[in-house]
């Protein structure tokens, strides 16, 4: 993106994605998707989860900030993420299938303190597909995802 971000209009910022914007802001290189981990790709996808999940809790209304945490940490901990996993699987391209498997399959050097190794292993997984996502500008696709996974998710329960 060779126009700075100050020399832009607001219909040009608005027609970009928050990623690419962030990018033309503090003038980063692109690099090239292939070459991150998927713990890195996981470490930026906890993240965005986490960001769309607080963004709806907030967006229902205003509510006590404890109410909200333990709302947001019932839907972003490694169980609810194997559940939004199964949810979803049947809707991922190969190669969405590809980046989950390689967050999947990373061995981490931590765990989580309340998930089994298999629930850990595949929310990670969902974090690595959603920062590929994200890393790749396809917001869109990310809240098609989540917004499929939750609504299967809240018919279960």
């Amino acid at each position: 993106m060779e126009e700075s971000v100050n020399s832009m209009n607001e219909s040009a910022i608005a027609e970009i994605s928050f990623a690419t914007y962030l990018r033309s802001a503090f003038q980063l290189e692109e690099v090239d998707i292939k070459t991150y981990s998927p713990l890195t790709l996981a470490y930026i996808g906890d993240s965005i989860y986490d960001v769309i999940i607080r963004t709806l809790l907030v967006e229902k209304g205003n509510a006590p900030v404890q109410k909200l945490h333990k709302r947001a940490s019932s839907l972003v901990k490694a169980s609810a993420q194997v559940a939004m996993f199964h949810a979803i699987k049947d809707e991922l391209t190969e190669q969405e299938m590809g980046y989950y498997k390689r967050g999947r399959n990373a061995k981490s050097f931590t765990s989580a303190k309340n998930a089994t190794i298999t629930d850990y292993r595949t929310a990670t997984g969902i974090e690595a597909l959603v920062g590929y996502l994200y890393l790749t500008d396809q917001m869109p696709r990310i809240i098609g995802l989540m917004k499929l996974g939750l609504s299967l998710m809240e018919e279960v329960k």
